[in-house]
């Protein structure tokens, strides 16, 4: 008797873990609509299952539901208070949820969210997103609600023991964000010494376009395109060579090359490298040129707001 019980069982089992594998496959691959009905199916049958709640919290968050992703990751400190993780991300939902309210009810969602991160770190001593929280929640955070410049510098401090270009990030952000350039500078480059990833040249050719400095930004992204050959990178110095007037020759074949090899992933359509070649080729003086290209950019989006004032200057040679 008992095992036919277990025959008749098995295939229901092997039903409800051949689901949840395939919606594992389905989240791996970003395809959250096809896998949330198969976590939602197996949370059924098995209420307890911390992974699907969790799953289904992380998908509620790329959705930007973040009551039902506070909801899910409630669910998972509740059921495990130990665990870092879980209350990193119900800090995290319920500051993404702070973001879209009014200040006012935002303030009455600082003490929770302080707390989760603050645990998260705690109980996991080399919690590195934690630490970058917390960072950028004490920067952020107006003094008077508690917001600390010390104690965010307390943080980039552990994250430098942990993984030193993180620390020397930490510090660039809080320095950028405090408008101490200088140090800002150093701490970058540092990032770039120690970990030299696309990441820590991006955050130094982005302080130097923001702060008016568009020769030392070209060098830094042709810098980084010398060593990580990133197409997304010929796009950015032709961009700085067209708002900036600056290298034409560097920028025309920068752009060139990025709408040669341009894929969806490089995250810039096309039509704004047609545009940013129009800009070049106005800088020049060279009307017919350009108006070639942000014709090409008009046809590709006829609602390119900013191409159609482009055309407008460019008539105006």
């Amino acid at each position: 008797m008992k095992k036919l019980v277990i025959l008749l069982l098995f295939p229901t089992l092997l039903s409800a873990q051949s689901a949840f594998q395939q919606a594992e496959h389905y989240f791996a691959k970003d395809q959250f609509h096809k896998a949330k009905p198969l976590f939602l199916q197996h949370l059924k049958t098995n209420p307890n299952h911390l992974k699907t709640i969790e799953y289904l919290g992380d998908i509620a968050g790329h959705a930007k539901e973040w009551d039902t992703a506070i909801e899910y990751y409630e669910t998972l400190v509740e059921a495990d208070d130990r665990n870092a993780n879980y209350h990193f991300k119900y800090g995290g939902a319920m500051g993404m949820k702070a973001l879209e309210i009014s200040r006012i009810r935002a303030v009455t969602y600082i003490g929770d969210i302080r707390h989760h991160f603050e645990t998260a770190a705690t109980l996991d001593p080399n919690h590195i997103e934690a630490r970058w929280a917390l960072v950028e929640f004490y920067i952020q955070l107006p003094g008077i609600i508690g917001g600390s410049e010390r104690k965010a510098i307390k943080y980039a401090n552990e994250l430098q023991k942990i993984s030193p270009v993180d620390g020397y990030l930490a510090k660039g952000y809080i320095a950028e964000y405090s408008e101490r350039v200088e140090d800002a500078e150093r701490y970058y480059k540092k990032a770039i010494e120690v970990g030299g990833s696309e990441h820590t040249y991006d955050k130094l050719t982005n302080l130097y376009e923001q702060n008016d400095r568009p020769a030392q930004a070209m060098a830094t992204a042709s810098e980084a395109l010398k060593k990580h050959n990133r197409n997304r990178l010929n796009y950015q110095i032709g961009k700085i060579a067209a708002q900036y007037n600056l290298n034409a020759e560097l920028g025309i074949d920068c752009l060139q090359r990025y709408i040669e090899n341009h894929s969806v992933r490089d995250g810039v359509p096309k039509d704004w490298a047609y545009y940013r070649l129009a800009q070049i080729y106005r800088n020049l003086g060279n009307k017919a040129t350009a108006l070639q290209w942000i014709d090409k950019a008009l046809k590709e989006r006829p609602d390119f707001k900013e191409a159609m004032e482009e055309k407008q200057q460019i008539l105006s040679l």
